[in-house]
């Protein structure tokens, strides 16, 4: 019996050695290190221990390890790993593993917490009652640990794929967040939600692990068990990151990934970082520091993208088409940044369902509102005040969002010492309205509205006034997971007015208007996690009113005169498929069809066969009746993009587009004037006509947190309008005449460096940019250079841009930012000459010359109050300098005659430093 005690003794004492040897084997490890990505290092952990690890991923994404261990205890080894840092490890009874940053995980109880009353795991302070604020928090945070489980467990088989959908919201507000990322590692796939926040994302039966990422947004990943088709909607919270860590905040990999080129996303908090004139934040002053994008000057806020005029680019705000995007002289923008919430500006890979510009698109997108609780902001600046109010009608149901803007410029205009200028006033408002409803899970409804108005008066002499009014109703309905649709209506309208009434034998009043009415169907269609189709169908009713003079007044001897209407038809439908062949190559492809029609009242010029059109040369006239068609032009424009990954963090991309564009600006400037005249296609005018082919390179680096970029390009255009020497442009009746249809060819190299977080971030950008004409028109009458290629009125071929933000502090951040731009082409007298007993003055080639360089530096310091969560307002403070070397920058060079001498002359819009403060309070 004693024998049968000991040995059982001695089987238990080898059995529990046998199993301490086992368990130590299973806790050290035998390795080496060398600048190792920390998931790596903890993927080789997990596969050499029996240990579980838990931790944020984007607090230790850009961490490195470099160790040597010879059959080390993992928690020794996790010490050497992590000393001298802020993080810190705790191990519970289960071999989990939990890392942070900051203070440890208590993973056991204090041995007196029953007796000496509840106290946290800190043992400082009694633990705060479960409310339902403390009980939301607690749920968001095990939410990355939480099981979903979507769909019926009894369908199907785990080899079939089903479609999960559903929306991303910011937390807080419920604003939608569009953009947001969602990868399946694991599957290599991934998917971005629309503007909507909307996604729908197809996936094999089965469990999965959702990584989420946002711009601005905490990363967070979800564990999924899918049984069939179903919805996951996921909130997100604001990230705000420790100012010494580095953190990815954009998408993963977006540029490299993503099958588009040519294409940049700017969040509204991007956009007030960057500083302007008065202080007030700008997006078109900042979609001007992207590559490919320049101005042709000051206080300018059309753009010129890759060697386009400025009626080439197609503006939309909540798919309203706004003609004249700028207030106050173009010191401003005509988009409240209050209200906006992405902007996304197309310049190569333009997509099937946008036409009728050659150059680009720019997508501005406002919020849908706070569906949670009331709030607000308001703002005060030299020039400006703004309040912005947002809300739910029906709480989460039913949202809206209100802004109004409003200027007080004339005490800056009076403090000039000109005469000329202190007795002017300008002056401008804007107004919008946005409101969502959603009917069901299947229906939602949006209702946009927005209006803007200026007006100003130089030396009370004439005055101009013009405005935007545009209205818009969507519906989105969702088919199921898979096919949603949208359905949009609206009408678009801009109209200016010049009056002069200080002499009254000459006083007049000249207007010009255009309307127009728009109707589309979109339609996304994701059959599976390769395919994405999308197609639809748009219509667009013109109705332009070229301008009309009439006498002002009883004494007026101004003869009244009307420009005939225009009217026109654009219509098109498209098809598009987004298709993945493999994981590292993609194809998109597109084909837009489009048809415009010229449409009556209208009468036509006929001019004698093959001479040059003017007025010599008319010998007939056509008259067409109302809603008769007058000329059709039908085209298909191609896009088609490729994607080719060269590793994780690499890509390279070709894409190639035409394009094609029925409405025209007439314009002798070179920037957008309230006194452009807008002009259809017609019998002599043709459509505009591009061409681009466009090949890029992308690379990023230190766990993305640096994205690069090159890209470089080739456009084709014909049937640009350019225009005789002395052409009149506004009430002529003879349009065709004075126009010179030519033939561009551009060509450039773009370059982007972008750090998308920590301290410093930022972005450098350089383009260089070619954009040559001719002319190629036998009936123009004139030859422009004796028909060689010269550079366009923009034409600038080296621009550069810096800007720059150090955050000190959660509270305080400064940002600077350099310009430098070529001069842009003019034409100089060069010479004088005598005929015929009168001086005459010789002039170079068009475009031969260029006016100076352009250099500029801003600064701009902000100010944020305290963060306490309970406040009942959040305040801002911003203050900076505009131009802060005082460069007198020129916008032209004129020339006058003084004394029988023609001499020249250098304006410049600012010539100084101008200093500017804002004041921002959210509520």
């Amino acid at each position: 019996m004693k024998r049968r005690i000991r040995i059982s003794i001695l089987a238990g004492i080898l059995l529990i050695t046998s199993f301490q040897m086992l368990h130590a084997q299973d806790s050290t490890v035998t390795a080496s290190y060398e600048n190792t990505p920390f998931l790596k290092f903890i993927e080789d952990l997990e596969a050499k221990t029996a240990f579980h690890f838990y931790f944020k991923s984007s607090d230790l994404d850009s961490f490195r390890v470099t160790a040597r261990a010879d059959a080390i205890a993992l928690p020794d080894l996790l010490a050497m790993v992590f000393r001298g840092t802020a993080y810190q490890f705790s191990i519970d009874a289960e071999k989990n593993v939990y890392i942070t940053k900051g203070q440890p995980i208590q993973t056991t109880l204090p041995e007196d917490f029953f007796k000496t009353g509840m106290t946290d795991v800190a043992g400082t302070r009694p633990v705060v009652p479960v409310t339902e604020t403390t009980s939301k928090a607690r749920i968001r945070t095990s939410d990355e640990n939480r099981l979903f489980e979507i769909g019926n467990k009894g369908a199907g088989s785990g080899k079939e794929k089903v479609t999960l959908s559903g929306y991303f919201r910011d937390l807080k507000s419920g604003e939608p967040i569009s953009g947001a990322a969602i990868y399946v590692d694991s599957l290599s796939l991934s998917v971005l939600s629309d503007q909507y926040g909307y996604y729908a994302l197809t996936l094999p039966r089965g469990r999965h692990q959702l990584q989420i990422s946002s711009i601005g947004m905490k990363n967070e990943r979800r564990q999924l068990m899918l049984y069939s088709e179903g919805r996951l909607n996921i909130e997100l919270t604001e990230y705000i990151p420790s100012l010494k860590e580095v953190v990815v905040v954009a998408e993963r990999n977006s540029n490299t990934r993503a099958l588009t080129m040519g294409t940049t996303r700017l969040s509204i908090k991007t956009i007030k970082q960057v500083p302007v004139v008065f202080g007030e934040a700008d997006v078109l002053k900042v979609v001007l520091t992207l590559p490919g994008v320049t101005s042709v000057g000051e206080a300018t806020t059309g753009f010129n993208v890759r060697g386009g005029s400025t009626d080439q680019n197609l503006i939309l705000f909540n798919d309203a088409t706004i003609y004249n995007p700028s207030h106050l002289f173009g010191f401003f923008s005509a988009f409240n940044p209050d209200v906006v919430k992405s902007v996304e500006l197309y310049k190569s890979a333009i997509p099937e369902k946008y036409g009728g510009r050659l150059s680009s698109v720019l997508d501005v997108t406002t919020k849908e509102g706070n569906s949670k609780k009331f709030s607000g902001s308001a703002g005060i600046g030299p020039l400006t005040s703004k309040l912005e109010l947002e809300g739910p009608i029906i709480k989460d149901k039913t949202t809206f969002v209100a802004s109004a803007r409003s200027s007080y410029s004339d005490w800056l205009l009076k403090k000039i010492p000109n005469s000329s200028y202190s007795n002017s006033s300008a002056s401008f408002y804007d107004a919008d309205l946005h409101i969502t409803h959603a009917a069901n899970a299947k229906n939602t409804v949006y209702l946009n509205a927005y209006i803007s108005s200026d007006r100003f008066r130089l030396n009370n002499d004439t005055s101009y006034r013009y405005g935007n009014k545009s209205f818009n109703g969507k519906w989105k309905h969702n088919f199921n997971s898979r096919f949603f649709g949208i359905v949009t209506v609206g009408t678009d309208h801009y109209d200016y007015r010049v009056s002069s009434e200080q002499n009254p034998v000459n006083a007049y009043k000249l207007s010009f208007s255009i309307q127009q009415y728009n109707g589309r169907a979109d339609f996304t269609f994701t059959p599976s996690s390769k395919h994405a189709f999308r197609f639809g169908l748009s219509s667009t009713l013109y109705q332009l009113h070229p301008g009309n003079l009439d006498p002002v007044g009883s004494q007026s001897l101004v003869f009244p005169d009307q420009v005939p209407h225009e009217q026109g038809l654009e219509s098109a439908v498209y098809l598009g498929d987004q298709y993945s062949v493999s994981d590292r190559f993609s194809i998109n492809a597109g084909l837009r069809y489009s048809v415009f029609n010229n449409r009556g009242p209208q009468t036509t010029y006929i001019y004698a066969d093959g001479l040059p059109r003017d007025k010599t040369t008319l010998i007939d006239s056509v008259s067409y009746k109302k809603g008769s068609v007058v000329k059709t032009y039908a085209n298909p424009e191609i896009r088609v993009g490729l994607r080719y990954s060269l590793s994780d963090n690499a890509s390279v991309k070709i894409s190639y587009n035409t394009l094609r564009q029925y409405i025209h600006s007439l314009s002798n400037t070179n920037a957008i004037s309230p006194t452009d005249v807008w002009k259809l296609s017609d019998t002599y005018i043709r459509p505009q006509e591009g061409e681009q082919w466009s090949l890029g390179f992308y690379q990023n680096f230190q766990s993305n947190t640096i994205e690069t970029s090159l890209e470089v390009y080739y456009k084709r255009i014909k049937h640009y309008l350019d225009y005789k020497s002395g052409a009149k442009l506004i009430m002529n009746h003879y349009i065709e005449t004075d126009i010179i249809n030519s033939e561009g060819r551009g060509y450039g190299a773009e370059l982007l460096i972008k750090k998308t977080s920590g301290k410093l971030n930022g972005w450098i950008s350089y383009t260089y940019s070619r954009i040559e004409l001719h002319s190629a028109d036998p009936l123009a009458g004139e030859s422009i250079n004796e028909g060689r290629y010269y550079p366009a009125n923009y034409d600038k071929p080296h621009s550069a841009n810096f800007l720059g933000n150090y955050k000190f502090s959660h509270r305080y951040s400064l940002s600077f930012g350099v310009t430098y731009s070529t001069g842009r082409p003019i034409t100089l007298p060069i010479a004088l000459f005598d005929l015929g007993g009168s001086q005459r003055v010789l002039y170079s080639d068009r475009n031969q010359y260029r006016i100076p360089d352009y250099f500029r530096a801003d600064l701009s310091f902000m100010i944020e109050g305290n963060h306490k969560v309970n406040q009942k307002t959040h305040n801002s403070w911003s203050f900076g300098a505009y131009n802060l070397t005082g460069r007198k920058n020129p916008y032209s060079i004129y020339f006058i005659e003084e004394n029988g001498k023609i001499k020249g002359y250098k304006l410049s819009i600012f010539g100084s430093v101008i200093p500017f403060v804002t004041y921002n309070i959210r509520f």
